[in-house]
């Protein structure tokens, strides 16, 4: 598998793909997973306001405003999770959440059966958006970093698109983190405890090829 990425001054992204042994319906989060997405658990990671301010700064790099609704996925995961309000999803969702919580870095999960290749990663052009839930709400993407396949923005580090969300029958996925300049070995670690987790579920984990198209 290869992935794209467009230049960008404070991009530090880590990706790799999961390949898991059934679909994920039939593999339940291990009670150890589920524990983790707790504000108590033992992590190897604390995110701070500085790490925050990091990813947002990010975010903001094409003129996208991450605030309220348009928050960092990884700041959402905070709130829910702190007000108890974040339930088991599945092994694929679980990891993504238990290591974006506690890294402070925001995480894209998407089917790879649902992604139509060739893959690649850039800002938004003004007027994209997506639907990124099953109620059908949209999201305007313009100037916001974004992963996309052939038919157009699928995943960020905000919300990711409903259309190559995981689902029961998921066997296969595509994990970005989305790290910025100053995070390096925030970002790379995280990335191998996500792998090191969903490892310990079951699954395996490979590199992706990533690329960077010529300024």
């Amino acid at each position: 598998m290869k992935v794209q990425f467009e230049p960008h001054p404070l991009l530090v992204p880590v990706a790799f793909v999961t390949n898991f042994p059934r679909t994920i319906g039939e593999m339940p989060s291990p009670d150890t997973l589920r524990a983790l997405l707790t504000r108590d658990a033992v992590a190897p990671f604390v995110a701070d306001d500085a790490l925050r301010q990091a990813i947002r700064t990010l975010l903001r790099h094409g003129g996208f405003k991450p605030s309220g609704r348009s928050k960092p996925a990884s700041e959402y995961l905070v709130r829910a999770i702190e007000e108890g309000a974040l339930d088991s999803i599945n092994v694929a969702v679980d990891a993504c959440n238990v290591v974006s919580y506690h890294s402070g870095i925001p995480i894209s999960v998407v089917d790879l059966d649902r992604v139509r290749e060739p893959l690649h990663v850039g800002v938004a052009r003004p007027g994209e958006r997506y639907v990124f839930n099953a109620s059908g709400q949209e999201m305007d993407l313009s100037g916001l970093l974004c992963l996309s396949d052939t038919q157009g923005p699928c995943a960020n580090a905000v919300k990711d698109s409903q259309r190559t969300k995981t689902a029961a029958t998921t066997r296969s996925t595509l994990s970005i983190l989305w790290g910025s300049t100053g995070l390096t070995d925030v970002v790379v670690r995280a990335g191998r405890w996500y792998r090191d987790l969903l490892e310990g579920c079951g699954a395996t984990t490979e590199d992706i090829d990533v690329t960077w198209q010529a300024s």
